[in-house]
């Protein structure tokens, strides 16, 4: 539904979006998550045609969205972080002005609001002004205008930003139902909304695309796979010798215990081993008691800390030259 081609976009010698490439099936809810900056924004501008690429290919149901703006506008609903409503507008009287503008079928239009609507459940509030109601009632009136015409592709930019919790959960929902009719691009800064609804995530960070798989599935392209949370009671080297041993074991991580005599870590394994049993027996032979056991698994949360934190800088050694010091 949604094709995307080594999409760029330079403002000046700053590239915002570098060389960006991924698809999106029918159907599918893909959450497209990235830090601050990261061109998300860009990339969905360039995705519905408001902003030119600087290079790339942005194909829309079989139409390019630059060669043929018009039909693959036609397929596409866009609610930005935004909501482009007019305040001085009723509700019914603003999707009726988008509907015109969409060319919605006079024969349907009527049909087409009253639907918006009650999907998104504003007929309630359909004549009172946009600049009278509440936030979320405004991302609900947002949202109308984006299925209105029925899009095959709606694109939601912040869908949630500033709303109660009730209002989150109401919106998620919305989205769930939206995905039965069309395909969904959700940009959120929640990720825990992103588990809940999406069936695919993609992760940028400056620009560049970092990974994009199944949320459940995503954990397997880092070097950190699941996880054991040890309290162990021992010296710090014969922990480490003993787990070190272990097959499938491929990273540790040490976390200062808080019980005297014990050391606390996070042993990773890869997918294809199972090491509890291992690592027991490996602290059991070092005389290396137990005390606490957990598996764990990386969250949504913990990949795209991992994914997208910065480089630390090189620090500029404070120790002088003997030319600097002459």
């Amino acid at each position: 539904m949604i094709e995307v081609k080594n999409l760029v976009k330079k403002y000046g010698d700053h590239v915002a979006v570098d060389h960006l490439s991924f698809t999106v099936e029918r159907g599918q809810i893909l959450g497209f998550l990235g830090p601050n900056g990261a061109g998300k924004s860009t990339t969905m501008n360039m995705i519905t045609g408001y902003i030119s690429a600087t290079e790339g290919t942005v194909i829309i149901n079989g139409h390019d969205i630059y060669d043929e703006p018009e039909e693959a506008k036609k397929s596409i609903g866009y609610l930005p972080e935004l909501p482009p409503v007019y305040p001085d507008m009723t509700v019914r009287e603003y999707l009726n002005f988008v509907a015109d503008i969409k060319k919605v079928d006079r024969k349907r239009k009527d049909y087409m609001i009253k639907d918006a609507m009650k999907k998104t459940k504003v007929e309630d509030v359909s004549e009172r002004l946009i600049k009278h109601l509440s936030k979320g009632y405004k991302q609900r009136v947002g949202l109308a205008q984006a299925i209105l015409g029925y899009p095959e592709v709606i694109i939601l930019d912040e869908p949630t930003v500033g709303l109660d919790p009730m209002q989150i959960i109401e919106i998620r929902d919305l989205i769930k139902d939206l995905a039965k009719e069309h395909t969904v691009i959700l940009s959120s800064h929640i990720l825990s909304e992103v588990s809940a609804v999406c069936d695919s995530v993609l992760i940028i960070n400056k620009g560049k695309l970092v990974l994009q798989d199944a949320p459940d599935m995503i954990s397997k392209h880092l070097n950190k796979k699941d996880g054991l949370h040890l309290v162990v009671k021992g010296a710090k080297a014969d922990v480490d010798a003993a787990i070190a041993a272990v097959p499938g074991v491929i990273q540790r991580e040490y976390e200062e215990a808080k019980e005297a005599g014990t050391v606390k870590v996070t042993v990773y394994s890869d997918s294809e081993s199972d090491i509890r049993e291992g690592i027991f027996y490996a602290l059991s032979d070092a005389k290396c008691p137990i005390f606490d056991m957990q598996s764990t698994t990386m969250s949504l949360e913990d990949i795209f800390l991992e994914v997208t934190k910065e480089e630390p800088k090189k620090r500029r050694s404070k120790k002088k030259t003997a030319k600097e010091e002459n």
